[in-house]
């Protein structure tokens, strides 16, 4: 874990591009609430197969016009080099510096994977075509890829983006620090050296959470789940409960050398603006 002491803390919020207009204006409130807390950078997520592009960027843009740095996220499953070159032009385009590189999901129903099949060779992409225009952000998992075949089978697909040109990761988000202090360890064996900012989950809703973590491989420890499901429908408690755990988490993260935060909003303001008041930030 020493070798994450020595970067400065970054911390960040991750938004999605809503479908509406509605939506829009309830995002726009809750950036310009978290602009406030000054940010390192704000990043929006990009549907699959690049479906949310054009909002994706509409988002990133108006950020910036507020005065926050905004990372559009770019995944290349489902895309041809060509459209990658050019979704890259158009944020270069845009002034656009900072960028979350990923591989993403292709479509329900889409044909075919697309010309480039994984992050790294995203990465080498985007280096072999803007340069070191791009700060490139990538993914990594504590717990795991849900798709690997092996913990050591992560690892090495981590390493290949890191070698490609990735400058910091974010975690996919956990709740067990043991699974993201051991991976570090692990990184630092294959000699790593870069940021991995921790990924935190705010707890609003129990069924939602259970189904985002039963996709992405995010282990709800067995205590965390049956105290949740014990609050049925009280909202308020889970609220509650979820603040206390996610604080904590947070805190031990922090005290222990952990080089961030990246919060998952899920385009909310209250919850990680309370984590954050509490956290001393």
């Amino acid at each position: 874990m020493e070798s994450q002491k020595k970067y400065p803390p970054t911390f960040s919020f991750e938004f999605f591009p809503p479908r509406t207009p509605e939506g829009m204006d309830k995002l726009r409130a809750t950036w310009k609430q978290l602009i406030q807390l000054h940010p390192r950078f704000f990043s929006v997520t990009y549907g699959a197969g690049g479906s949310t592009r054009e909002r994706t960027l509409e988002a990133v843009l108006e950020i910036q016009k507020d005065g926050g740095d905004a990372a559009p996220h770019l995944s290349c499953v489902g895309s041809s080099r060509a459209d990658i070159a050019a979704t890259l032009a158009l944020y270069q385009s845009h002034g656009l510096r900072h960028i979350v590189a990923l591989r993403g999901d292709l479509p329900s129903g889409a044909a075919s994977a697309g010309e480039l099949r994984h992050a790294n060779e995203l990465v080498e992409f985007i280096r072999q075509t803007t340069g070191d225009h791009f700060h490139i952000e990538v993914a990594c998992y504590p717990e795991f890829h849900p798709q690997a075949r092996s913990a050591q089978d992560d690892l090495a697909a981590f390493k290949r983006k890191v070698d490609a040109g990735a400058n910091a990761a974010i975690t996919q988000y956990f709740f067990n620090t043991d699974a993201y202090f051991r991976f570090i360890d692990d990184c630092e064996v294959l000699g790593l050296d870069l940021p991995i900012v921790p990924g935190i989950m705010p707890i609003a809703n129990f069924s939602q959470l259970a189904r985002f973590s039963d996709a992405c491989g995010a282990e709800i420890p067995r205590w965390l789940r049956l105290r949740l499901q014990s609050y049925a429908d009280d909202i308020p408690s889970i609220r509650s409960f979820g603040l206390d755990v996610v604080t904590e988490l947070c805190d031990r993260l922090l005290s222990q050398g952990a080089p961030g935060l990246h919060f998952y909003t899920m385009n909310q303001a209250g919850l990680v603006s309370t984590i954050w008041q509490r956290l001393g930030l």
